[in-house]
């Protein structure tokens, strides 16, 4: 369950982000899954969604890239590239 671990990775530090940034809603995020996290794209958005009920990422939408260099330094990673929030009132 290595994904696991790397997804709840993922969710802890979008709710870090909505913490830092005072909002209350995550409303996207764009992530890069490696070469060689052993994940498909489909199967991500699976346990994401499951993952992410009850935190401020629920119901996000879910921008998925998929890297194809088994040697980058990340090819095992899930990767967060960015996080959209809403704007400020």
């Amino acid at each position: 369950m290595h994904e696991m671990s790397l997804i709840n990775d993922l969710i802890h530090k979008m709710e870090g982000i909505a913490r830092e940034r005072k909002v209350a809603k995550i409303t996207g995020a764009k992530v890069r899954l490696g070469a060689l996290s052993h994940i498909s794209a489909d199967h991500f958005r699976e346990h994401f969604m499951e993952g992410t009920k009850g935190t401020a990422a629920e119901g996000a939408a879910l921008e998925i890239e998929i890297a194809e260099d088994i040697a980058d330094p990340h090819a095992q990673d899930i990767l967060l590239l960015s996080v959209d929030i809403p704007e400020k009132e």
